[in-house]
């Protein structure tokens, strides 16, 4: 196995994980896998870019197939661009949130669905791993695909609303949303890190970690902003910090969603298996009908189109819309929760009420469990509960996710590395701490560690 390979992308320190040969072995393959003699390429701004870029090109060209290359672009500008233009395979290098050192390749098909290990991957690894290779004799070509960032501004500027009563901040992490931030929010906003860089010199591009928005918060709190805005490396991901400077969990952001997309249709609603039961409760109160999913956005996506979902998020911050070929857009999240957070301030309520009106039970937030024997630990905590208590629900799709009367937990395992996903969440602080404090002992007992 190449270890770049993951669940939903490949990924990886480039030169370490993987490096140009296979790159360029990927690219020669994917025309094969994807049927297609047309791949779209776009791409972020890592140091290392140029290098996969080049090995990618001469991968796909050497097997005949012409490259469509748009440049520098977020991750969710290429789902644009390969749905709107009708690709029927597309790949953005990015290594998304990942530190400095990573790259990697998100893979795409027709109608932009992703290319996941299921969907193709495993079938592309083993092709890189034995594949012959033999460049044809007449070479696809590469070509330029101007306009897409003017197309997809465009689309954009259709959700977007007057936004002057609004004071707000936007962090763009020297990432990929640096590209079209002020095409969209224009001067008004206080701007951090718009310079694309990718050595990332201010804070990692992983606003999920809540130590890479301390700059945000200082600024949200010292000039009193209304709400800050934060995005990943690749710009399909979107993070938030309300009035009062503090981080708002990305799985709340569905519940706010909601208030723009339930007003008048009435239908599902994606979250995935860690989703807060107060995010559940406030999507039904409008009308919404929640579905509850696996993680990762492959998985997602797929749904989306399965159920005809309106939206959908995930506590990592990615959230999807039918309206956006049930992709993932982190600028497209970004104005619509800014559009509600401006009628909020209009009728003289703020970012932080609205939070505090769906955050109502006490959360863990996501903990890490290193272990090697993730089965046997996930089995002996549902044993544990389920044997002094009866379940209200119970779900077993993605780890599992197991709901009493007062209180809930998810148990998962990672897809690439030893540790087990918890989060959990209860009625009261006291009793989340009590049974968080059995769950650690269980994992101890399993030889697993915090």
């Amino acid at each position: 196995m190449i270890k770049a390979f993951k669940a939903y992308d490949i990924r990886g320190i480039y030169g370490r994980d993987f490096d140009g040969e296979i790159v360029y072995r990927i690219g020669f393959f994917i025309p094969g896998l994807l049927e297609t003699e047309k791949v779209l390429v776009g791409y972020d701004c890592r140091k290392s870019t140029p290098d996969v870029l080049r090995h990618l090109v001469q991968g796909l060209t050497d097997s005949g197939a012409d490259v469509y290359d748009m440049g520098f672009a977020t991750t969710p500008m290429v789902y644009f661009a390969t749905a709107t233009h009708r690709f029927n395979a597309s790949i953005q290098i990015t290594a998304s949130h990942n530190p400095k050192e990573y790259n990697g390749l998100k893979i795409s098909r027709s109608g932009a669905l992703p290319v996941g290990y299921d969907t193709g991957l495993k079938e592309l690894e083993k092709m890189v791993e034995t594949g012959s290779i033999q460049p044809v004799a007449f070479k696809g070509e590469v070509k330029e695909l101007p306009g897409i960032k003017g197309e997809y501004i465009a689309f954009l500027d259709k959700f977007c609303v007057n936004l002057s009563n609004l004071d707000y901040g936007i962090d763009c992490s020297n990432g990929m949303a640096s590209l079209i931030a002020r095409d969209i929010f224009g001067n008004t906003p206080a701007y951090l890190y718009e310079k694309m860089d990718g050595s990332f010199p201010n804070h990692p591009p992983n606003p999920l970690d809540e130590r890479n928005t301390a700059d945000l918060k200082k600024l949200v709190i010292e000039n009193h902003l209304d709400a800050g805005v934060i995005f990943d490396g690749d710009g399909d991901r979107v993070m938030f910090i309300d009035d009062k400077g503090r981080f708002v969990r990305p799985d709340l952001i569905t519940a706010v969603l909601g208030i723009h997309f339930l007003k008048k249709n009435k239908g599902r609603v994606l979250h995935d298996i860690r989703t807060s039961r107060g995010v559940i409760e406030f999507i039904e109160k409008q009308g919404g009908k929640p579905f509850m999913w696996k993680v990762g956005h492959s998985h997602a996506k797929m749904k989306m189109r399965e159920l005809s979902a309106i939206y959908g998020g995930e506590l990592a911050g990615h959230y999807y819309f039918r309206d956006f070929f049930n992709c993932d857009s982190g600028m497209l999240a970004a104005i619509l929760v800014l559009n509600i957070v401006s009628e909020l301030k209009k009728k003289g309520d703020a970012f932080s009420g609205l939070i505090d009106s769906i955050s109502s039970y006490s959360n863990s937030g996501e903990i890490n469990f290193r272990i090697d024997e993730k089965e046997a630990a996930m089995n002996s905590i549902r044993d544990y509960f389920t044997s002094g208590e009866t379940p209200t629900a119970s779900y077993d799709f993605d780890g599992y996710r197991i709901e009493f009367p007062h209180w809930w937990f998810n148990i998962r395992p990672s897809n690439t590395e030893p540790y087990l996903r918890l989060v959990a969440e209860a009625t009261t602080s006291e009793l989340l701490n009590e049974k968080l404090e059995i769950i650690r002992e269980l994992i101890e007992k399993n030889g697993g560690h915090e």
